[in-house]
């Protein structure tokens, strides 16, 4: 179990994670392995069959913390996410100018030059670490 940045990793694989009270509890053949409260927390990800509990995925699903579950080998399982927050209005908006070349088109442009840009950056990268 690792904490890096805001996300909990968790790869042994006989682990299973369940809530105590504010805290992401990490259990291993009935034994508290790791604790980690869950206001510190972004996402975790789980690299076990083990599992979570549902008091845990409710948990994470209303505090907006996105719980992933992978097989030992990283295979992407399922994921548990709380409810979508956005403007309906905004949505509205963003369909309104994509409809609209004379708006669309700016926006258009702008995502090709930095599609450029990094890409350029990403040849210039690999030159500079792969010589050959």
């Amino acid at each position: 179990m690792r904490k890096l940045l805001n996300t909990l990793y968790v790869f042994s694989e006989d682990m299973y994670l369940a809530l105590d009270g504010e805290n992401v509890v990490a259990k291993a053949q009935g034994l508290e392995r790791g604790r980690v409260p869950l206001h510190t927390l972004e996402s975790i990800l789980s690299f076990s069959y083990m599992g979570a509990s549902p008091a845990l995925m409710g948990a994470c699903a209303s505090r907006g913390i996105q719980l992933s579950f992978f097989s030992p080998h990283g295979r992407f399982l399922a994921r548990v996410e709380g409810e979508a927050h956005g403007s309906v209005y905004a949505r509205k908006e963003q369909y309104r100018i994509s409809e609209d070349e004379r708006s669309a088109l700016p926006i258009a442009r702008n995502f090709i030059v930095g599609k450029l840009y990094n890409s350029k950056w990403v040849l210039q990268r690999g030159v500079r670490d792969h010589g050959l």
